[in-house]
């Protein structure tokens, strides 16, 4: 019986490819929104991670779909639920792969990116996801390399503000992972043997850990908005007044919605919840503004005009 292809092409979790957006944001962020070979570096990079990512999912899926037949969402996916066989899926996994080092090697840089990316991941998948903690971080981590392979495209310095906002705010994002994870399941035994740190990630542990975490980007942001030379580059303090509220209301609302238990994975939450989608349109609207022409609207800008 042939495959469906609709069930390979759920193999690859395109609904995901949203976070590796995060490889474009060096683009405006280093002034180069009006440089279209920037974008296009920027473009092919992502969709290079796009691949890798995919490969990714794969390998983790073939690794977990035992434990992924006690989740009531996750028991559904190909591999899972037996639709996509194993051989299938490493040779699927494997086509990624090259794909994405084929891309990659426009450059060096994103080649070595996206080499540490994919061994973060394989390391992720045969044992790090097991160890507490780590398992969150090695999440952060991988959205780290994706802002830096952005940068490395397009030539432009990777920002130490752009590696700390990028780790703390998706370390929250991880935290609110797990917590969906276990509100899903809802009995701890069968949490365990979907994923053993859930039999230590307890609900009142993950909710200081979201909340900490969420505290902790929060101020990283409003730190990078005040730096002098974010301040030089934007023309004044424009992006911590008209930004870091929008952040702030997105960051809660994300942490509310995850320990209410109304959405049990992130990437749902951010594909469906209009407020959430609102509040970061808002962001990149203002933000690309502030970024294009900050200086030269001062006059009616600054809430202090000179």
């Amino acid at each position: 019986m042939t495959t469906p292809l609709l069930d390979i092409a759920r193999l690859l979790r395109p609904q995901h490819w949203v976070k590796n957006v995060v490889v474009l944001f060096p683009v405006p962020l280093a002034q180069m929104y009006a440089d279209p070979d920037a974008w296009a570096a920027a473009v092919w990079a992502m969709a290079a991670f796009c691949l890798a990512s995919s490969a990714a999912y794969i390998i983790n899926d073939l690794r977990d779909r035992e434990a992924d037949r006690h989740h009531p969402h996750k028991r559904d996916r190909p591999l899972a639920s037996g639709r996509i066989n194993a051989p299938l899926a490493l040779a699927v996994a494997g086509g990624c792969v090259f794909a994405a080092l084929v891309m990659g090697a426009m450059s060096l840089g994103l080649l070595l990116v996206l080499g540490m990316y994919l061994v973060l991941q394989v390391a992720y998948s045969l044992g790090l996801k097991r160890v507490m903690l780590v398992d969150v971080m090695c999440i952060a981590a991988g959205f780290v390399l994706r802002a830096d392979a952005g940068a490395t495209v397009i030539g432009a310095e990777v920002s130490p503000w752009l590696i700390i906002c990028t780790f703390t705010l998706c370390l929250f994002m991880g935290f609110c992972k797990r917590q969906g994870e276990l509100k899903a399941i809802n009995d701890l035994p069968t949490a365990g043997e979907h994923r053993p740190t859930l039999l230590h990630y307890t609900p009142q542990l993950l909710g200081q850990l979201v909340a900490i975490s969420a505290a902790v980007s929060v101020v990283a942001y409003i730190s990078y908005t005040l730096h002098p030379r974010t301040v030089e580059v934007m023309g004044d303090h424009y992006l911590m007044i008209y930004t870091v509220p929008m952040v702030i209301y997105g960051v809660f609302r994300f942490a509310m919605l995850t320990l209410s238990g109304a959405r049990h994975d992130p990437t749902d939450l951010i594909l469906n919840d209009r407020p959430f989608q609102l509040a970061v349109v808002l962001w990149c609207i203002v933000t690309l503004a502030i970024v294009m022409w900050g200086t030269d609207v001062a006059p009616w800008l600054s809430p202090n005009p000179h």
